[in-house]
């Protein structure tokens, strides 16, 4: 056993497990571990932006992309307080990331030293942080540093990955303690459960058997990089694919079998595909209220009439939402992977199949092609939405990254956004946090700095988190912000404007007694920065602004007047109960839903 200080035993720990970034920002708790990484410096790179909210979207981004976890490090108190809304969109869509966070000295403990929790419990601040990690480790000794560490880990990728949080006493960091060496972990991916045998017979059984089946693919199967089986399974059976937004990119949405999403904001295909198959096969995910139309049935989905086998890691979804007639426990690349090989073993090739079905899914698609058609070619001012959708699709490459925020903005992108490969797109899905699109895009660069960057962003969101123009342009960090400019909280104000007859309050931005539409100048802000930028009111012109800001390689913002009043047309719903959901503007009747 060695003598060791625990700023350094963390400092190592960050080494030996291959986490190359903290995202932190300093802290009169923190000092005596930032004096440990000034010793690492060279193998863990300390990125500080201006705010730890942006910290956490920084971390989760850079996982989304890399499939490498990354660490974050705030003070005691506040600091460590605003990383909670990050680390709840990493939690709910399931990024991995080591949380270190530090806590008043132990020797203070209940006595309500300067930023101490201790109404309930002293040092209490890793129960505030429980509920948006998978686990929080308190250690308050030197000597239970390694093994905390490890654990850490071990639980941050293991099976569903998420972020863990290490609530660090900051005495420890200076003093020292005998400790152990705990083996290295690095293990996401490494480890992989598969189904039994039995279950991918009866998989195997029952696709076969199918008339109408379809995929469903999540997250899951982006974490999993599950991508060339999934593809290779669906070309061989000639099975279509509904993706979440998580998942796009898995199977390149330019390919024939490719359907799009699914719900009130997806394609019209997929809806159609989900509401008649007679097979789903949902591998890594989760049917969220977005991608269920609410569970109404008929909308997207017709369980229990539909039969459902649902593939998850990840035990508490299989039957969350949806009762399957069967639920396989399994790894989605090792589970594609098993019934790729019974389909090997049964001699089981490529050959056409499933022509009608195949038949009624090429027409949906011609109809919905036909009723956009018209939106992507007009040119306005200001811009239609799908405009911009459609330039971003011709000037990015197939491998260019995106981020989104939450806004009308994502439902545009979820509706007709083609992802050529997985871990391009970067949603913030289950939780929906404002400012996880700009701030995420910056982790995202650090994890691919030779591909474009883009964050496509409301004006809403954008304006919570200016200050990633900072740290772009403090770390050289070459990302594109295109801010959707439409002066107004839209997606909610078109809520009033379909539920309570236009009654709008506190969503529009709006200036002096004349009521004028306002927001600050983007692009001047961006300039005050050090960051080039645009101001786009013309849709002939995106494109090439776009293009442009690409080729400089430099932190670069685009602000694009687009035009409020053009909604996503919507193919399923959302239900805000008790408020019953809008009808689709576009396909067949909807079947009514069963009361009996």
């Amino acid at each position: 056993m060695a003598r060791r200080k625990g700023g350094d035993l963390i400092a190592e720990f960050l080494v030996k497990e291959e986490i190359p970034y903290v995202f932190g920002i300093c802290g009169h708790g923190n000092v005596g571990l930032l004096d440990s990484l000034y010793d690492v410096k060279d193998k863990v790179k300390l990125v500080s932006p201006r705010h730890e909210q942006t910290a956490a979207h920084m971390a989760d981004g850079f996982f989304r992309v890399s499939h490498k976890p990354a660490a974050t490090l705030t003070s005691t108190g506040p600091g460590s307080a605003n990383l909670i809304m990050g680390l709840a969109v990493a939690q709910t869509d399931s990024s991995a990331i080591f949380s270190i966070t530090a806590n008043v000295p132990t020797s203070q403990f209940n006595r309500g030293p300067f930023q101490e929790l201790n109404r309930h419990h002293q040092a209490d601040f890793n129960n505030v942080i429980k509920p948006v990690v998978k686990r929080s480790f308190q250690p308050t000794r030197v000597e239970m540093l390694p093994l905390a560490m490890r654990q850490a880990a071990t639980t941050m990728t293991s099976g569903r990955p998420g972020p863990v949080n290490l609530d660090v006493p900051y005495n420890l960091f200076m003093e020292s303690g005998e400790v152990d060496e705990e083996p290295a972990w690095n293990g996401f991916n490494s480890r992989r459960s598969g189904a039994s045998q039995e279950a991918v017979c009866q998989v195997v059984d029952r696709i076969l058997a199918a008339q109408r089946p379809t995929l469903f693919i999540g997250h899951g199967v982006t974490l999993s990089e599950a991508g060339d089986e999934l593809t290779d399974l669906s070309h061989q059976l000639s099975i279509p694919v509904i993706s979440s937004p998580n998942g796009m990119g898995c199977l390149d949405m330019s390919d024939e079998m490719s359907l799009g999403f699914i719900g009130r904001n997806g394609a019209y295909a997929a809806n159609q595909a989900g509401r008649h198959a007679d097979l789903v096969l949902a591998i890594g995910a989760r049917f969220d209220d977005r991608s269920s139309s609410s569970w109404v049935p008929g909308y997207s989905w017709n369980f229990p009439d539909t039969k459902l086998i649902h593939v998850d890691i990840d035990n508490d979804e299989l039957g969350r939402n949806y009762g399957p007639d069967l639920s396989v426990l399994a790894d989605a690349k090792a589970f594609l992977q098993q019934i790729l090989a019974e389909l090997e073993q049964r001699s089981v090739g490529r050959k056409p199949r499933l022509e009608a079905w195949h038949q009624d899914i090429k027409t949906w698609k011609q109809e919905w092609a036909m009723f956009v058609k018209p939106g992507f070619e007009t040119h306005s001012n200001p811009i239609r939405p799908e405009r911009i959708v459609a330039d971003c699709r011709a000037v990015l490459p197939d491998n260019a990254i995106i981020s989104l925020d939450s806004g009308i903005h994502h439902n545009w992108f979820m509706q007709f956004w083609e992802a050529r490969q997985p871990q391009t797109m970067l949603n913030t899905w289950g939780y929906s946090g404002m400012g996880f699109g700009p701030s995420s895009i910056l982790g995202a660069k650090l994890a691919a700095p030779d591909r474009p960057c883009v964050a496509i962003c409301g004006d809403g969101g954008f304006t919570m988190v200016p200050h990633v123009l900072c740290t772009a342009v403090e770390y050289n960090i070459a990302v594109i912000w295109v801010v959707w400019n439409n002066f107004a909280w839209a997606a909610i104000r078109d809520l009033q404007y379909a539920y309570f007859d236009g009654r709008e309050i506190g969503t529009a931005f709006y200036h002096g007694e004349e009521q004028e539409p306002y927001n600050p100048d983007f692009a001047a802000w961006a300039r005050a920065a050090g960051v080039s930028a645009h101001t786009v009111t013309r849709s002939q012109d995106f494109a090439g602004v776009l293009a442009e800001a690409i080729a400089s390689n430099k932190p670069a913002l685009i602000d694009v007047h687009v035009d409020a009043n053009i909604r996503p047309p919507g193919t399923g719903a959302w239900s805000l109960p008790p408020i019953p959901p809008k009808e689709p503007i576009f396909g067949e009747p909807w079947r009514p839903v069963k009361t009996d």
